[in-house]
């Protein structure tokens, strides 16, 4: 295999964000651990060791096969705007990757399926949602960043299920409303210029932290714990759009974007720290070097 289409192999699967992924789930299951009175620390050695790395694994497949298949809904569309892209520089053909991100969703849920049937159901629907986002919803100004958000939902849940088929639809509200702000700054990535969509996520990303402490504080009152990690969210996400509002160039958009995508694991290091945890919120923390080493040499966004 040449060089570039190795390369260009690996942009296709987004290498940067996957990190992102697997910090879904550990905090998923932080949440659910927290909030069935159970200490993360407390989990059967079988469960940690043989379930979280099945979910683990089903996250970053479907991460994968998910912004893979975006890539090829896009083909057309990249060849005018981003020919560096794999697909329109010709180093991937669309039909292998086409192949390729179809295989990666299976695999995201026969690896959910390697830990439960609950698991497997969730994952099932996440791969119909990131496929409704990839070949629909991305087009509409509303209803792609809601879709987008749901997949980040259903991933968090995804990590709630290694614990518990208990469902928490206020804690997998702010993943939501989180990526629906970033998604909605995303759209001017090409040609920048406006500021309302700026403007609407940092009031997003401000209900999302102050609903954080909310939850963190009646669910286990443990906002101590995850005071650090919400400061570090905020700067995280605020300080780039901030950069955008004032110059909302598509190159300070896409760093905003980059940093919102970034940022999640900052958030679910809120979630872990804030479940009773506060070393989990280190650990999902130690995550975000390795995507900010990725992202420098491949693309966020």
């Amino acid at each position: 295999m040449q060089p570039d289409a190795l390369r260009g192999w690996v942009q296709l699967m987004r290498p940067a964000n996957l990190p992102t992924a697997a910090a879904d789930i550990v905090a998923g299951t932080a949440i659910a651990a927290g909030l069935t009175g159970m200490d993360v620390s407390g989990l059967a050695l079988a469960d940690l060791l043989l379930g979280l790395p099945y979910l683990v694994g089903s996250s970053v497949f479907l991460y994968a096969g998910g912004v893979v298949l975006n890539d090829v809904f896009d083909a057309e569309t990249d060849r005018k705007e981003r020919p560096e892209r794999p697909i329109p520089r010709g180093a991937v053909t669309q039909r292998a990757a086409g192949y390729f991100g179809t295989l990666l969703l299976l695999a995201g849920v026969a690896a959910a399926a390697g830990h439960s049937l609950p698991s497997a159901a969730i994952a099932a629907v996440l791969a119909l949602s990131i496929l409704a986002y990839d070949a629909v919803a991305k087009k509409h100004a509303f209803f792609g960043p809601l879709v987008m958000g749901l997949c980040r939902s259903l991933n968090l849940w995804l990590g709630m299920s290694l614990v518990s088929d208990a469902f928490y639809p206020a804690f997998l509200a702010v993943p939501l409303v989180y990526i629906f702000a970033v998604t909605t700054v995303s759209r001017d990535e090409i040609d920048g210029g406006r500021k309302k969509p700026l403007i609407l996520a940092g009031i997003l990303y401000a209900i999302v932290i102050f609903s954080v402490g909310i939850l963190v504080a009646y669910g286990t009152g443990h906002l101590l714990y995850t005071l650090p990690f919400m400061a570090m969210f905020g700067l995280m996400v605020f300080r780039p759009l901030a950069g955008a509002f004032r110059d909302p160039s598509p190159e300070h958009i896409r760093k905003a974007v980059k940093w919102g995508v970034i940022g999640i694991i900052a958030l679910d290091a809120c979630w872990a720290a804030g479940m009773g945890t506060w070393w989990l919120g280190v650990v999902v923390l130690a995550l975000l070097p390795l995507s900010r080493a990725l992202a420098r040499g491949f693309a966020v966004t």
